[in-house]
């Protein structure tokens, strides 16, 4: 299992959205404001986080906005509230990138690492030898292999995933028990 104590203020840590941060939908898209749920604890973890991280970047893929079920203004109306309330909470986030594409084998759809390395690109500032993936599937943990980071694999949502995969670093059960690891 991956040291966490190894983290300080030159880390990164990237975050997947839906069951990391929220609840997610089964078998459907969070396509407004109204439908986003933050997991409890999720607030305060982020407070957390900021303390600890240099960056906090969300990653997330919304096939929902490519199949047009989901509306690019609502998706950016969950982005900034998600945010705004981050910020009230006395967290923060840096970045938010999301891929509409639905092509899986799109550059900038998970796993492949294209979000990443536009993040990179943003934050010159980011290693990815000190950086952290945290997602609730085997696609984000290919993501973080992808972009050459640590990955944390968080059991909210994939209760069959075998968690000793190679592409698991760390196993918590969400982001709360994450931040009390890091603080303890």
């Amino acid at each position: 299992m991956f040291d966490l104590k190894k983290t300080d203020k030159t880390w990164t840590l990237f975050l997947d959205r839906d069951g990391v941060i929220n609840h997610e939908k089964h078998q459907d898209y969070i396509h407004t404001w109204d439908e986003f749920r933050f997991y409890d604890g999720a607030l305060e973890a982020i407070a957390l986080f900021t303390k600890r991280f240099a960056r906090i970047i969300v990653v997330t893929n919304q096939k929902g906005v490519g199949k047009g079920v989901t509306k690019q203004k609502d998706l950016e109306h969950i982005h900034d509230s998600m945010i705004m309330e981050v910020s009230k909470a006395g967290g923060r986030i840096d970045a938010v990138y999301y891929c509409p594409d639905l092509d899986d084998n799109s550059t900038h759809r998970k796993p492949n690492p294209g979000m990443g390395l536009q993040a990179l690109k943003d934050f010159p500032e980011i290693r990815t030898d000190k950086a952290i993936m945290v997602g609730n599937t085997l696609s984000d943990m290919q993501f973080g292999r992808n972009l050459g980071v640590k990955t944390i694999f968080l059991s909210t949502t994939r209760p069959e995933v075998d968690l000793t995969d190679e592409r698991i670093d760390g196993v918590y059960d969400s982001l709360s028990s994450l931040a009390e690891a890091l603080s303890s």
